[in-house]
């Protein structure tokens, strides 16, 4: 039978571990699965790290902390999802692997229970081709880490109802988060958006035009700042429409249109620059610089965060 306010939420890495941080702040009884116990050690041990920092930036008291950390359940018996109302898996990246997943626990949960993966690059509906009433199922695109981002993306497969969406839109806003609904595209919504601004990105600097410095100062004090704010369509009505239809008219014409990936990116990458983790990308993070780099990265997030989202 099914518990109303349960959710397993499976694969114990870090997506997953922040996701059940997220249920469990709502009020969610939270099952954190994972195939191995060591994963599971790992991730009880980043919840903690997370937490103490919550605590440290005064975003949750030390109660509340307790009380979150109490409501999750760590597991690796598939038999906690037979009772679950909500199941999010967070598992590898690999088609193969999420309808494994799906063949095996759509048959387990009960039958009305609504089911998502958490995916950036598969389709929906070639997972839920594995899945059982691939009406309940769709996808659940978070940011990294889900615990201090609100998007949430619901991504309805070509059989998801739209009641089902509906339910699942609702459900995301009750965990105080910002669902948007996107059909099954290639990318979603943001990473659309975010490839055709990484690809113009690089077009500026590939032709000399600014440096990578430069073009991530554009986006950190002028044009983050507004997007954040208004969205792009939003600050298109305050710029006038007839001032972008203007712009629109001639500078398209200019705009990076390949239908490629970008040779300068891929060539970084060939030569093992792989960004922070290889400890070096556009920039340089050697030595100490990585760790003080995604201190750094927190930090900001925490301080925006408290101002757009963490609000009391």
């Amino acid at each position: 039978m099914k518990k109303q306010n349960k959710v397993v939420v499976a694969g114990a890495g870090t997506m997953g571990a922040s996701l059940a941080q997220v249920y469990a702040r709502a009020g969610w009884d939270t099952v954190l699965y994972n195939r191995s116990a060591s994963g599971l050690e790992r991730a009880k041990n980043l919840i903690r790290l997370n937490q103490e920092t919550f605590v440290k930036e005064e975003i949750l008291t030390t109660q509340e902390s307790e009380d979150l950390l109490a409501r999750i359940k760590m597991t690796t018996e598939k038999a906690d999802f037979a009772d679950a109302a909500l199941v999010v898996e967070n598992i590898v990246e690999d088609l193969d692997a999420k309808q494994a997943f799906w063949g095996e626990i759509s048959q387990i949960v009960p039958e009305d229970a609504l089911l998502a993966t958490n995916t950036s690059g598969l389709h929906i509906t070639d997972i839920a081709k594995a899945c059982k009433y691939p009406e309940r199922f769709m996808g659940q695109h978070w940011l990294n880490p889900p615990h201090l981002l609100p998007l949430c993306e619901i991504i309805a497969g070509e059989k998801t109802s739209p009641e089902n969406v509906q339910k699942m839109r609702s459900l995301v806003e009750s965990l105080g988060k910002q669902p948007v609904v996107v059909a099954d595209i290639n990318g979603f919504i943001i990473n659309r958006i975010q490839f055709a601004l990484l690809r113009e990105a690089l077009h500026i600097v590939d032709i000399g035009a600014a440096t990578f410095e430069d073009v991530d100062t554009v986006l950190k004090a002028g044009m983050g700042l507004r997007y954040a704010a208004l969205g792009p369509f939003g600050v298109a009505d305050f710029g006038g429409l007839d001032t972008f239809d203007h712009i629109n008219s001639y500078l398209n014409a200019e705009l990076d249109d390949s239908k490629v990936g970008n040779k300068r990116l891929h060539e970084m990458v060939e030569a093992g620059k792989l960004g922070v983790k290889s400890g070096q990308g556009f920039y340089d993070y050697s030595g100490d610089k990585a760790d003080a780099a995604i201190r750094e990265r927190d930090r900001l997030y925490i301080e925006l965060a408290k101002v757009l989202y963490f609000k009391k």
